[in-house]
C-alpha cells in the first residue's frame, strides 16, 4: 500500500462541462499510479482529441431527423454519416409514438465533431421517460464518435425505488411501471463508441448486451444514476476495454451481470467525485439467483483514478478466471479493504491511496 499527500497538477476536460483542477495521477518512484492522458489526448474527449472526424470526410451529412434516417438506410459498411455541430435533433416525439430507433449498420460510422474548434458536438435528445434504445449497432464494427447524446432521466429517482422494494411495496412490478432508457446499445462485436457526451439514461448510457472486442473510450459519461439501475457502461454476456472516459454523477459507471462471458479491462478512466453508490461494478450469481457464485469471467482495473467516496470496485462474487486491481489512485481512501470488496480470485496489489482531508477537518 502506497500513501501519499495530496498535491495538485492542474487538469480540464475542454468540451465536457468540467473543469477540475485536481491531480489525475501521481508518480511514486517512477511509477504511475491513476489515469494518464494517451497521445489521443485529454482523458474524457473533446478540444484536443486526436480522431476528431469533420465535414470532409464524411459520405452523408444530416441536420435534421429525416436527413439522418435517410442517411443510415444508405450507407454502407466503412462510410460515415456526420451532423454538424449546430444541429439539435429532437427524436422524442418519434421515439413515444413510434418506438423510433437509430440503426447504424455494420462498419458504418456515426459522427459528431465535438471538440473541433468550438463545437460542443450535435446533440441527439429525447424527452421521452419510455426511450427503450436511442441508437442501436444493427451490426458489427459500428462507431459512434464526437456527439452528445442526452437521455431523459437524470434523476435519481431514491423515493420510487423505496416505495417499489421497501415494507408493503410490490418490488419490480411497481418499479418497472417507471419506464427506462438506453442511450447506445449493441448485440453486435466491436462496437466503438469515442469523444462522446453521454448523460441522462436510467438504465445505461452504453448498454453492451453481447459481443466481443468492444471499445469505450475519451468520453464523458454522466448522470446515469436512476436508483436500482443507472449505469454509465453495462455489459449483459459482453466483454470490452473501456479507457481514458470521465465519470461522474452516475450509480455504478461501469457494471456487469456478472454472468460467464462478461469481462471487461477499465484503465485511465477518472472517476470526478460524485457516485450515487459503488463506482466500478461486478454482479455475482446471489444478485442473478442463478444458484451460482460467479462474477463474470475477468476483470482488470488498473490505472484508474478515484474521487468519490463511495467505495470504488465491488466484485459481489467470484470471477470465473480472476479480477486484478493495481496501480489505481484511490484519493479518498486509505487502505485496499476500504476500496475494494470482493469475495475471491481477486488481486489487490500496488495501488496508491490517499486519505483526503475531509470537509471542515
Amino acid at each position: 500500500m502506497k500513501t501519499l499527500p495530496v498535491v495538485l497538477v492542474l487538469f480540464c476536460a475542454a468540451s465536457s462541462c468540467v473543469a477540475a483542477d485536481e491531480q489525475t495521477w501521481v508518480e511514486i518512484d517512477n511509477v504511475v499510479y491513476g489515469a494518464r492522458p494517451d497521445e489521443r489526448r485529454p482523458t474524457g474527449g473533446g478540444d484536443g482529441y486526436a480522431n476528431i472526424i469533420t465535414k470532409g470526410h464524411c459520405h452523408y451529412t444530416a441536420s435534421d431527423l429525416d436527413a439522418l434516417l435517410e442517411a443510415l438506410s444508405k450507407a454502407k459498411s466503412g462510410q460515415t454519416v456526420f451532423i454538424p455541430a449546430e444541429a439539435v435533433i429532437d427524436l422524442t416525439a418519434r421515439i413515444y409514438i413510434e418506438q423510433l430507433v437509430l440503426e447504424v449498420p455494420e462498419g458504418v460510422t456515426l459522427a459528431g465533431d465535438r471538440g473541433h474548434g468550438e463545437s460542443r458536438g450535435a446533440l441527439l435528445t429525447s424527452d421521452a421517460l419510455k426511450t427503450p434504445v436511442m441508437i442501436r449497432a444493427a451490426g458489427p464494427d459500428v462507431r459512434v464518435t464526437g456527439l452528445r447524446i442526452q437521455g431523459p432521466n437524470p434523476k435519481r429517482y431514491i423515493d420510487h425505488h423505496r416505495r417499489s422494494f421497501g415494507k408493503g411495496g410490490d418490488g419490480h412490478k411497481y418499479y418497472y411501471k417507471l419506464p427506462t432508457s438506453n442511450g447506445i446499445t449493441t448485440r453486435h462485436a466491436r462496437l466503438e463508441v469515442d469523444n462522446c457526451e453521454i448523460s441522462g439514461f436510467s438504465h445505461a448510457g452504453i448498454n453492451l448486451v453481447t459481443g466481443d472486442d468492444h471499445h469505450i473510450h475519451h468520453n464523458y459519461i454522466h448522470h446515469c444514476q436512476y436508483q436500482g439501475l443507472g449505469y454509465g457502461v453495462c455489459h449483459n454476456t459482453a466483454s470490452s476495454l473501456i479507457e481514458h472516459n470521465l465519470f461522474n454523477w452516475n450509480r455504478h459507471s461501469i457494471a456487469g451481470t456478472g454472468r460467464p462471458g462478461n469481462s471487461y479491462v477499465a484503465r485511465h478512466n477518472i472517476e470526478l467525485g460524485v457516485s450515487l453508490s459503488h463506482c466500478f461494478d461486478m454482479h455475482g450469481g446471489r444478485d442473478r439467483k442463478d444458484g451460482t457464485d460467479i462474477a463474470g469471467t475477468s476483470i482488470e482495473i488498473y490505472n484508474n483514478t478515484f474521487r468519490a467516496p463511495q467505495t470504488p470496485v465491488v466484485i459481489r462474487g467470484v470471477p470465473q478466471e480472476k479480477c486484478d486491481v493495481h496501480h489505481n489512485w484511490f484519493v479518498r481512501h486509505s487502505e485496499a479493504r476500504e476500496a475494494v470488496r470482493s469475495s475471491g480470485k481477486t488481486n489487490v496489489s500496488n495501488n496508491a491511496y490517499t486519505d483526503e482531508p475531509k470537509a471542515g477537518k
